[in-house]
């Protein structure tokens, strides 16, 4: 079992926990500059606003870029003004960490790699120590020393091997500086790198391990790429907190890391959705239905199971476990739960009278 690492400074009133026998944490990361929060209110508050709907959604942090000092200052601006624990990305200018940590930000992720010197890192670790603020160690194939880079090039290190000798070297300067309260990530676009050098790790230390592949692609791509590497690592209890990389929505990203964590039983609760795929019988738009509503139905607070199928062949019979369901034809739909039609509407009517059965739950 892991140590634990806890996020949230001193001054924050909501502190979460990684690593131990803590749940496996759900990650996103911000796709918009933030320089500009401090002369923008409007941005502001729709920031906010999205942040609470990805919480809601069941994001429990959220990771921004930070590559300049306004960008530092708008993050400290956000903090402010949530209880999402917030994690401020920092590459090559330590005294943006030094910046954030002005603000109310729950942890700081830095690559030592090119953070500049150990001097650069050690001071971001004293004034983390000051503020009660974690550090994520974070490594990826591209900032590899060069000497184990020549090693990979000649042969006598995998990759993986690399990246995990690297994050041992990192890790001994926060040991050095006695500071324990650190989460390591070591993350390769390739699947079995990723699974490889974090079983490496697992296999003699004890820190917590945020878990990704990173540039893992787009939607499809990135989703697949993802599956088989965490529930690979989470199966041998190895990935203390995950991030589905995604050249798509933040959003997205953290649906498809909720499904993961609910299918490999490290998350239960919340709606579960089934759907059939859709064939050429004339019968319900299930995938309109589910574009329309599945973010809304994911967001609720139930521990239920929603079924939408296409027609009468997937329909109650095939959904019957569900707690309610909707299936129809082209003009018709019907309301089931447990099996058991509840209603016969028209077709139009569908969301208005699905809603009202599902709120009556």
């Amino acid at each position: 079992m892991t140590k634990k690492v806890y996020l949230g400074g001193k001054g924050q009133t909501k502190r979460i926990s990684i690593g131990g026998d803590s749940q496996v944490s759900l990650q996103t990361m911000w796709k918009e500059p933030i320089d500009d929060l401090t002369s923008n209110p409007t941005k502001l508050e729709k920031i906010l606003k999205d942040m609470s709907q990805l919480k809601n959604l069941g994001c429990d942090i959220i990771r921004f870029a930070v590559p300049d000092m306004a960008s530092a200052q708008g993050l400290c601006l956000l903090a402010e003004q949530t209880d999402i624990p917030l994690v401020a990305d920092i590459h090559f200018d330590h005294t943006l960490a030094l910046e954030c940590l002005k603000g109310n930000v729950a942890a700081i992720r830095i690559n030592p790699g090119n953070i500049g010197s150990e001097e650069n890192t050690r001071t971001v670790i004293e004034a983390c120590r000051e503020n009660g603020v974690p550090i994520r160690i974070g490594i990826n194939s591209g900032s590899l020393p060069k000497d184990l880079q020549e090693q990979i090039a000649a042969g006598k290190i995998s990759r993986a091997q690399g990246l995990c000798e690297t994050a041992v070297r990192e890790a001994a300067v926060f040991e050095k500086y006695n500071f324990d309260q650190y989460i390591v990530s070591m993350k390769s676009s390739d699947v079995n790198e990723t699974i490889q050098c974090n079983q490496f790790y697992a296999q003699k230390y004890n820190n917590p391990l945020h878990l990704g592949v990173t540039e893992a692609g787009p939607l499809i791509g990135g989703i697949v790429k993802s599956s088989i590497a965490f529930s690979t690592l989470l199966a041998q209890g190895i990935g203390d907190t995950i991030r589905v990389s995604l050249s798509d929505t933040p959003e997205n990203e953290v649906i498809a890391g909720l499904n993961i964590l609910k299918e490999c039983g490290k998350r239960k609760g919340g709606v579960k959705i089934v759907s059939c795929p859709r064939c050429g019988r004339i019968g319900f738009d299930v995938i309109g239905f589910m574009k329309q509503w599945e973010n809304k139905l994911l967001a609720m607070d139930k521990d239920i199971t929603v079924a939408v199928m296409g027609c009468v062949v997937n329909g109650p019979g095939e959904g019957r476990h569900a707690d309610i369901g909707i299936a129809g034809t082209a003009d018709k739909a019907i309301i089931f739960k447990k099996g058991k039609i509840v209603q016969t509407i028209d077709a139009k009517d569908a969301d208005k009278v699905f809603i009202e059965e599902l709120n009556s739950l």
